[in-house]
């Protein structure tokens, strides 16, 4: 069977089994049996499948994963998070759109730690629109803010979906998560800028409103008791990866650790969150280790049956510019954004991807960066993408499509903007994992 031959069964069988309704990890698991019953001999083909596949579970680097969720579901549940975003609400005062800078700040605490863009969009999306349309902030200053924090969250550690992709493309997991930092910071400070020039050129989309005035010595006791101690914690994490103290599953730990000790601290940790937290952690660990698992027995098959290489050598004999094979990579993370979610993506293309990219000499670790971005991106494109719709499902009835969509470009651009920084610049993300 010729490498194209086999590709097409590889992934006609995945795309069928998905539009019949069969779960993503179930079709790719279904899929491959089939693969490794024609491509490697049979039944033995298939029980040395599932062995090399039930391997690739035991491997150290997947431990960051459950323990960086249940970070974030005691962040949630137990209401530190809460604190966390009233502390930022009041410090910024009387400042225009101080809820869409109290949305990209706070929010990207949360989702950061959540690891879920779909879930803090559909979290943020409840809390802060109705209060924000209640204040008579306009739509596009309201919803933006919310779309935008996803982009922060998949590239800023602790993430889970970094550690994730890592493992997946089989790259160092510490200097993926290292690599965020400073192109998050850059991100953020253009979602921050974007927001100050919306106020600036129309006012009216954001109005002032009368707060409470506060005192230097309060304003410092709410910075201290509840942001830096929320904050810190993220910085600390980072900093003992960056310094080579931990390993990412040590740091890990230590954050689940943290979070359970502050919420000891300020008396909110009940048996009732616990629950809550070890099931929401638990029911995404599943699902993660699962994709995984296909993500394992897929690159196999594609290896075995000569797709993978078939394909890179068909790919790079166009002759075409290493930088318009990366355009046409990003390209089709975008196309495939407006129908799958980022793990089912990530399954699909990350054994193609990073053999392709290895082949055309792109780093590793900064391609795996413009990837997550790209991820995110695929997320809030218009007219499909699927943040965009799960903001519509939880903004206020009167709310259009157009209006998600209008509100969405400006923070797209900003992603767009950061990708291109790390074409041109690539020690934006090499230079922290490089020390």
């Amino acid at each position: 069977m010729e490498w194209f031959e086999a590709l097409a069964l590889l992934l006609g069988s995945i795309v069928f089994l998905m539009a019949i309704g069969m779960p993503v990890a179930l079709a790719f698991l279904a899929a491959n049996i089939i693969g490794a019953w024609i491509f490697m001999g049979g039944e033995r083909g298939v029980a040395a499948l599932l062995n090399n596949g039930f391997g690739s579970l035991t491997k150290f680097a997947l431990v960051p994963i459950p323990l960086f969720l249940l970070m974030g579901e005691i962040f949630f549940h137990t209401g530190l998070g809460g604190r966390m975003f009233n502390a930022i609400d009041r410090l910024l005062g009387r400042l225009p759109g101080r809820l869409s800078y109290v949305t990209v700040l706070g929010g990207t605490g949360f989702s950061t730690l959540s690891g879920s863009s779909m879930g803090s969009t559909a979290l943020l999306g409840s809390l802060m629109v109705p209060e924000m349309i209640k204040r008579g902030y306009k739509s596009h200053m309201s919803i933006g803010p919310i779309l935008g924090t996803g982009g922060l969250a998949i590239i800023i550690p602790p993430s889970a979906l970094a550690v994730l992709l890592a493992t997946l493309a089989q790259i160092d997991v510490a200097a993926l998560l290292i690599a965020g930092v400073i192109p998050g910071l850059v991100l953020a400070g253009f979602y921050i800028f974007t927001i100050w020039l919306q106020t600036r050129i129309d006012p009216s989309a954001a109005p002032a409103y009368e707060v409470e005035p506060m005192s230097l010595g309060e304003r410092l006791g709410l910075i201290l008791r509840d942001v830096v101690p929320m904050v810190g914690l993220m910085v600390v994490i980072v900093a003992m990866m960056v310094g080579g103290i931990v390993t990412p599953s040590e740091a890990a730990a230590f954050g689940a650790l943290g979070v359970l000790l502050l919420a000891l601290v300020y008396r909110c940790l009940s048996w009732d969150a616990i629950k809550k937290s070890v099931r929401g952690a638990l029911r995404v660990t599943l699902m993660a280790y699962l994709i995984v698992f296909g993500s394992a027995t897929f690159s196999q098959l594609l290896a075995f049956s000569g797709a993978s290489r078939g394909l890179i050598t068909w790919a790079t004999g166009f002759d075409l510019d290493p930088l318009m094979m990366l355009m046409i990579m990003f390209g089709v993370l975008l196309v495939l954004g407006m129908f799958m979610e980022q793990i089912s993506m990530m399954l699909l293309t990350v054994p193609i991807f990073f053999p392709l990219a290895t082949q055309l000499g792109f780093d590793p670790i900064w391609f795996g960066l413009i990837m997550l971005l790209a991820l995110e991106i695929s997320f809030t494109t218009p007219p499909f993408g699927l943040l965009l719709f799960v903001m519509k499902g939880v903004a206020p009835a009167s709310t259009t499509m157009r209006e998600i969509y209008t509100a969405a470009i400006p923070f797209i651009l900003c992603s767009l903007a950061v990708v291109a920084l790390l074409v041109a610049f690539p020690q934006l993300a090499l230079w922290l994992p490089g020390l």
